[in-house]
């Protein structure tokens, strides 16, 4: 199977239940680029091949895309990776938070394609050497463990990905994406640098940098590079 063909056995969603205080604002709705940001994560979803749903999140972002309610609003990504993957059969589910619209597409696909491989209970990235908690490939037989640790009270979910490997004795799976970069398993489509692939945007500095990020004349820069 081609890393990029669609994929239908396996959800993806975009996490947009938070509260945003840092962006002042609903941040699924800020615009980038003329679109909200929800539109551009769902649309990274899309083009790796894969049905997306928004998991928590106002119900106005119905318009979007389908909504799963977050079965313990105000807890975190934790609990809207619980209710998701309560709401799907799939062995595997693709995980994106809404405040992430630089990821490229083939970024997912390969995460997706590599946690086919494995089984590992959750699939990541490193940045450095510093695992990063999103994007995610989680399996399902993670569950149990996930929903143990939020209602322990925990909120983290790398913390949640590492009592799932514990629970299932099997390890996480973190992938250096600088590695992937270098090897041509990994590119961007507009030859952003690896650093702002990862660029979390949730605040109105944030939001500015990406604006410039996504400017032509910026990307022309970046091209010559």
């Amino acid at each position: 199977m081609s890393l990029h063909s669609a994929d239908p056995e396996v959800p993806g969603f975009v996490l947009a239940g938070g509260q945003s205080s840092r962006m002042g604002r609903d941040k699924a709705v800020v615009l980038l680029g003329g679109q909200p940001l929800v539109v551009h994560t769902l649309g990274i979803l899309r083009r790796a091949g894969l049905e997306a749903t928004i998991a928590g999140g106002d119900a106005v972002l119905g318009e979007f895309a389908p909504v799963i309610p977050d079965g313990a609003a105000g807890q975190g990504p934790l609990s809207g990776i619980c209710a998701a993957l309560e709401s799907s059969s799939a062995a595997l589910a693709v995980f994106l938070p809404v405040d992430l619209p630089l990821l490229p597409d083939s970024a997912i696909s390969f995460l997706l394609h590599h946690a086919r491989v494995t089984g590992a209970p959750a699939t990541l990235f490193s940045v450095n050497g510093f695992a990063e908690t999103f994007p995610a490939v989680v399996a399902r037989a993670a569950l149990p463990a996930l929903k143990r640790e939020l209602e322990a009270g925990g909120r983290g979910c790398f913390s949640g990905f590492r009592a799932a490997a514990r629970g299932l004795e099997s390890e996480l799976a973190i992938l250096p994406v600088e590695m992937l970069v270098q090897a041509g398993q990994l590119f961007h489509p507009l030859r952003q640098p690896v650093g702002r692939w990862f660029l979390n945007v949730n605040t109105p500095e944030s939001l500015r940098r990406a604006h410039w990020y996504l400017s032509p004349s910026e990307n022309i820069s970046v091209a010559r590079r």
